[in-house]
């Protein structure tokens, strides 16, 4: 049987739609004893708080299997930094944008706008707050409050995992969550990642160790699904996939500026 090591990249804005076939993929490895172990390549800004505990969760149980090295590229931001605790090691590059430890909720309240350009909106609910985060109107007080500390408590799972990941105090890491984010090499200084260095070391590490050469590394992807392949395809010839960039970046900017959900 010819030993591999896998190489697991990852681009883009951490949601639910882009984690799913990771997930899959990540969990599928846990059994092929052809894979001796995984880098796992992320370069993201974060994302949705459920979805970034996934790729988190999935990491872990992988590395319980196997060896598991993150290798963080130009950024490994809150969520994505989350995700990278769940392996064995995690490397970064010396200039990488490492951390951002901290949760945000951006809310929008479009009322204002909608009554200059004459748009009429009625929101039929039933619960005192079930309005509250439609993004139509702004906040009230106590409906702040309370968000505030939905908020709170995300923010401490964040900082107790990353505290128990890196095997440091629970204070010592809660003053450095301040949402900052740092170079790689000041990272590695404050305990955040284990060492400096780009994709190729991360792969010799790995192949420290799982014994397996590093020259025997196989990139691997989750099958992407038919209609994206359909849509892309053809497009990708001509247009390089533009189709699929632009459906993409719509969809960031939309989760990145828009009134969502919880983001890491």
């Amino acid at each position: 049987m010819r030993e591999i090591l896998a190489h697991v990249p990852f681009r883009g804005t951490i949601r639910e739609r882009s984690v799913d076939p990771f997930v899959r993929l990540l969990n599928a490895l846990r059994t092929k004893r052809r894979v001796r172990g995984v880098l796992f390549d992320i370069s993201s800004g974060g994302g949705e708080t459920t979805a970034s505990t996934d790729l988190y969760l999935a990491l872990k149980r992988l590395d319980r299997a196997k060896p598991v090295v993150a290798s963080i590229g130009s950024l490994g931001a809150s969520g994505a930094y989350l995700a990278a605790l769940g392996a064995r090691r995690i490397l970064a590059y010396p200039d990488s944008g490492v951390g951002s430890i901290g949760v945000i909720y951006p809310h929008i309240a479009v009322r204002d706008l909608a009554r200059r350009l004459g748009v009429s909106v009625d929101l039929v609910h039933a619960g005192l707050h079930k309005d509250a985060y439609q993004g139509y109107r702004p906040l009230t007080d106590l409906e702040r409050t309370k968000l505030q500390a939905v908020t709170d408590d995300i923010y401490e799972q964040f900082v107790a995992i990353v505290a128990r990941e890196r095997q440091r105090p629970l204070e010592e890491i809660r003053a450095l969550a301040t949402g900052e984010f740092w170079t790689g090499r000041r990272a590695q200084e404050l305990g955040l990642v284990d060492a400096v260095g780009d994709r190729e070391a991360a792969i010799e590490e790995l192949s420290r160790l799982t014994g397996v050469p590093a020259r025997k590394t196989v990139r691997l992807g989750p099958p992407r699904p038919f209609v994206d392949r359909l849509l892309n395809g053809a497009a990708g010839d001509l247009g390089g996939g533009w189709f699929g960039r632009l459906r993409d970046g719509f969809e960031d900017a939309v989760l990145d500026a828009g009134s969502g959900w919880f983001r890491r």
